[in-house]
């Protein structure tokens, strides 16, 4: 069986870190072309890892018939362009998360998705993570019992990343922690709850502590530096309540706030056991039996989880399997995320359906 050509469009951290080298770790994929608008990251991908060709137009991708597949992993506001010409040139594209700035973009990329029957998987690659799946066959075997809530916690001391820059301006990113980050927390508790649609959604975005940006401090800048004379219009804090067809959702999530604990957790509260997962690490079991209380600790390998993602984005382009990370599951997030914003603008609760 011939290798699948790949293409990577946008070579920062996530695609050098994460995709290329899953990528590489795939015995049936071949990397044919770097690309970036900045020619210095192609390059260096090139030099990096020592194949593809550096290019900075992916049009030059869409024109090439070799090309079976495609990561997109640029900035946020042009996820819905690239992917949507990918789709129309016969490429099969995975794009990272966020699936675009807004619930309509996103719903354009699923048209297109749906007229043109490619692939069209987004980076939710908790979805693909070992124990997301084993708390999601709890759920499904009913070891919680009825999974009547689940509570989200992602909140960080003074953690803005990259002040002034594509991650704090909106036009670019669409939003701040709550699309950035909370993307992943939501996406978990949709996957393990079987995706249930959302009904109602109240939330309330700030942006405080980042605003005015000569006078944060901070503890780190993931993707610094400051760009003081950049923009600064994003949320760096955010709280709400969504009411699905399942359990309710409540979240409080921040790149900053002044309390210097670092809460990164899900709450799965079920009427016979609940469970406690760390963000990107183990879980514990709360239940009670025979009269006493118990807490078990689960420990098992946790594994490569983007190879895990590439892997099966591979794979279903070959036999047309569906994915969890599917544009037409994975698009419920996209709306919810809209709803928690628009309300927060709107000062009222966003019903939905």
């Amino acid at each position: 069986m011939n290798k699948i050509k790949v293409a990577i469009i946008g070579c920062g951290t996530i695609a050098s870190n994460a995709h290329i080298k899953a990528y590489l770790g795939n015995p049936n994929a071949e990397i044919k072309y770097f690309c970036d608008i900045i020619a210095e990251k192609a390059e260096k991908a090139v030099a990096d890892f020592s194949c593809g060709i550096a290019i900075e137009d992916y049009r030059i991708i869409l024109e090439d018939p070799e090309v079976e597949a495609v990561s997109i992993c640029t900035p946020n506001h042009v996820h819905a362009s690239i992917s949507i010409d990918c789709l129309r040139a016969g490429k099969n594209v995975l794009c990272e998360k966020p699936a675009a700035r807004t619930y309509a973009e996103a719903l354009e990329m699923q048209k297109v998705q749906h007229e043109t029957g490619k692939v069209l998987n987004i980076g939710v690659v908790n979805r693909f993570n070992k124990g997301v799946n084993i708390i999601k066959t709890m759920i499904e075997n009913g070891e919680l019992g009825e999974l009547y809530h689940v509570y989200v916690s992602f909140r960080a001391f003074r953690s803005i990343p990259g002040l002034g820059g594509a991650f704090t301006t909106k036009s670019i990113a669409g939003g701040g922690a709550l699309i950035d980050w909370g993307v992943h927390f939501l996406d978990i508790v949709m996957y393990c709850s079987g995706d249930p649609l959302p009904r109602t959604v109240s939330g309330q975005a700030y942006s405080k502590l980042g605003k005015d940006m000569e006078n944060y401090s901070y503890v780190n800048m993931w993707a610094g530096p400051p760009k003081y004379s950049g923009t600064y219009d994003v949320d760096d804090f955010v709280t709400a309540m969504i009411r699905t067809e399942g359990p309710t959702i409540t979240l409080n999530g921040a790149w900053a706030q002044n309390i210097g604990v670092e809460e990164m957790y899900i709450d799965f509260l079920g009427d016979k056991s609940g469970i406690r997962l760390q963000y990107g690490a183990d879980f514990k079991i709360y239940s009670a039996r025979n009269g006493v209380l118990l807490e078990t600790s689960a420990k098992y390998e946790q594994g490569d989880m983007f190879q895990n993602e590439i892997d099966s984005f591979l794979d279903c382009i070959r036999t047309g399997e569906k994915l969890p990370s599917h544009i037409d599951t994975v698009i419920l997030t996209s709306q919810m995320i809209q709803a928690i914003y628009d309300s927060s603008e709107q000062k009222s609760e966003i019903v939905i359906g």
